[in-house]
């Protein structure tokens, strides 16, 4: 009976060595058992590198990510900044603290101008009521300052402020551009009982709400009129 020399018996019949050298000038093989006795690795591809993409130059561009701005960007209104407020409040984005109860909320957003371009170093300064809906006009337990980064975002970590006397739920703002006027306005939660008899109320100052277990989470863009 004939036996068939196919390429595999071949090469169980030569040096290792010398099979490799066989399987580069004939092209190579797809078969994985000859590939491991010339020595070799089947499947092994050197990656290929593209360095204009890698370093963003070329036709590929990376984009930061930009707030999106729609037919809703007309200033943010102004409302009565109220008897409460305190200058020179400390400058921090967390006002939590030691001996404050409440449910945890976590407020984030941007300042931006008329034509959607982000305000770097804005002034953003808060400051609302306690669980118990009462201000602390001695010291500066739930107020705070702070300024935009360069993408024009803030982030305000707090509690959901109590109900005061006669008003819905709302947190007090002060928002200013870099040597413009300051923006006094309030912020105001969704689907709150109080809202609809509210004398101060807009819906227009309403924080956009996530839904969420412990923590309340929330956004809103400011537009100055700058």
């Amino acid at each position: 009976m004939k036996m068939q020399l196919t390429r595999r018996r071949f090469l169980a019949f030569i040096p290792p060595a010398l099979g490799a050298l066989l399987l580069a000038a004939c092209g190579g093989s797809d078969d994985e058992e000859a590939a491991s006795q010339a020595g070799g690795t089947s499947g092994s591809v050197e990656p290929t590198h593209h360095p204009e993409i890698e370093s963003g130059k070329g036709n590929v561009t990376q984009l930061t990510p930009t707030p999106a701005c729609g037919d809703d960007d007309e200033p943010t209104l102004a409302q009565t900044e109220g008897p409460f407020f305190t200058p020179d409040s400390p400058k921090r984005t967390s006002l939590l603290e030691a001996g404050i109860a409440g449910t945890p909320l976590l407020v984030t957003g941007f300042v931006l101008n008329t034509s959607c371009e982000p305000i770097e170093n804005a002034l953003v300064d808060f400051w609302h009521t306690d669980a118990a809906g009462g201000y602390d006009n001695v010291w500066f337990k739930l107020r705070g300052h702070q300024f935009t980064d360069g993408t024009g975002a803030y982030r305000l970590e707090t509690i959901v402020p109590g109900l005061y006397p006669a008003r819905t739920r709302h947190i007090h703002v002060k928002v200013q551009a870099p040597g413009q006027p300051v923006l006094t306005t309030q912020l105001y939660f969704p689907d709150e009982p109080r809202n609809a008899s509210d004398g101060i109320f807009d819906p227009a100052l309403l924080i956009e709400m996530g839904d969420t277990d412990a923590t309340q989470i929330g956004s809103f863009r400011f537009v100055l009129d700058v």
